[in-house]
């Protein structure tokens, strides 16, 4: 598995396996099983997930090593501030079983995100994080924060495909030295992406299939991702991804199939933010 060096110096694989709405808990620790097998390992959930505790038990259940597996979980913006994301990250720490995660990121642009960022500035000095970072941070969140903190975000995990490319947060991010991390990277099947004539094109071109494409586009720019998939032939085929590279005429024409548009929802919109504030997560780990 190839990595990408985060700047503090730890290694974080380039690809993971997401499991946002992975099925009931038994499915979800099936799943990360499996992919563990398949040779993944990093793993992306949250506390607003609620399946922290089946990860942490296919990671526990698994014979690859708990040191080899890069964990990652989320603080979720309802928990926000710095007495309450300390308690938020005992709490996802419990429900995982483990002694430490390898990445924790502030979920949402919302709520008290410094005092939260100094709660993670804590955690991490204690070594109860090996890096943390953010999401769902546009340029501008990304950048005012990057002015306040003493511990610089090492990603910011957004969503980002061939469809909504995000020119502009890759540009800051990179002057800042932070790592993009594509949630969503094959817009979940929307907008007609596994159809689009130029990544079908550029899928027949290179014998393979138009997910493992866009994959191979993301890794190719040094950009990590972690596709969402319950289905063990699809955890290999995404991980089969490089042995083959993408042309300077390939990238270019991937380039001319952003639409500049969110596939799932802009987090400035006043709706979006009213629809995740009437979510209560609670019940998910009663």
């Amino acid at each position: 598995m190839n990595k990408v060096l985060l700047n503090n110096r730890v290694e974080m694989p380039i690809l993971g396996l997401g499991v946002y709405e992975a099925g009931t808990l038994e499915e979800c620790e099936r799943c990360v099983l499996e992919a563990l097998d398949a040779g993944y390992r990093m793993v992306d959930t949250a506390a607003v997930y609620g399946n922290e505790e089946a990860v942490g038990r296919a990671i526990r259940r698994s014979s690859v090593p708990r040191e080899q597996v890069f964990v990652i979980t989320k603080l979720w913006f309802k928990d926000s501030g710095y007495e309450r994301a300390i308690a938020a990250f005992f709490g996802s720490l419990k429900r995982l079983g483990l002694d430490y995660v390898d990445l924790y990121l502030i979920h949402q642009p919302y709520g008290d995100v410094y005092g939260s960022w100094r709660a993670m500035e804590e955690l991490y000095r204690r070594g109860y994080v090996r890096a943390i970072g953010v999401s769902n941070f546009y340029a501008d969140r990304l950048m005012d924060l990057s002015v306040h903190c003493e511990v610089m975000p090492a990603v910011d995990q957004i969503e980002l495909h061939p469809m909504h490319q995000r020119p502009e947060e890759l540009r800051v991010m990179r002057r800042l030295g932070v790592i993009p991390q594509a949630w969503g990277p094959l817009a979940r099947g929307r907008d007609g992406i596994l159809e689009h004539p130029v990544l079908r094109g550029l899928a027949d071109k290179h014998h393979r299939t138009v997910p493992q494409v866009i994959l191979r586009w993301l890794v190719q720019q040094g950009i990590s991702a972690v596709p969402k998939t319950v289905r063990p032939e699809r955890m290999r085929e995404n991980l089969d991804v490089f042995d083959f590279h993408l042309d300077e005429e390939d990238m270019r024409l991937i380039a001319s199939a952003d639409t500049g548009r969110s596939s799932f929802g802009d987090h400035r919109d006043v709706a979006l933010l009213e629809k995740l504030l009437a979510f209560d997560p609670a019940g998910l780990w009663s």
